[in-house]
């Protein structure tokens, strides 16, 4: 058995931060001076329009990176390349004269049909 240097029973509990007078936290002591504190300085002017300054910048970041990443997402379900495909084909029966719709969806010269019995 190996035993810890000390009386017996006693453990080494560590101290927190603060416990003494002498040292104090930096954002305590900044709280105290200014209790609307939010973390940029210690100065409550600066702290203020260092706030306003990052969420304005956020915000305007977050609103100008979003709509330039929706603008610029791949043709969802295809559409605009249907549209485009649609326009091309009725381009080309105009050219040609045909009716742009017809009751057959496939040539019936080219369907193999059964024998009319």
């Amino acid at each position: 058995r190996s035993r810890s240097a000390g009386p017996p029973g006693a453990v080494a509990v560590p101290r927190p931060l603060g416990a003494d007078h002498h040292e104090e936290e930096p954002m305590l002591v900044a709280q105290r001076k200014n209790p609307d504190y939010h973390g940029f300085s210690a100065d409550p002017e600066a702290d203020v329009l260092n706030m306003r300054a990052v969420f304005l910048a956020g915000i305007s970041v977050a609103i100008v990176l979003g709509s330039v990443f929706v603008h610029y997402l791949p043709d969802y379900g295809l559409r605009q390349w249907a549209r485009r495909e649609a326009e091309i084909q009725v381009r080309e029966r105009e050219r040609r004269g045909l009716p742009l719709l017809t009751s057959n969806y496939y040539d019936p010269k080219r369907l193999p049909l059964p024998p009319p019995e």
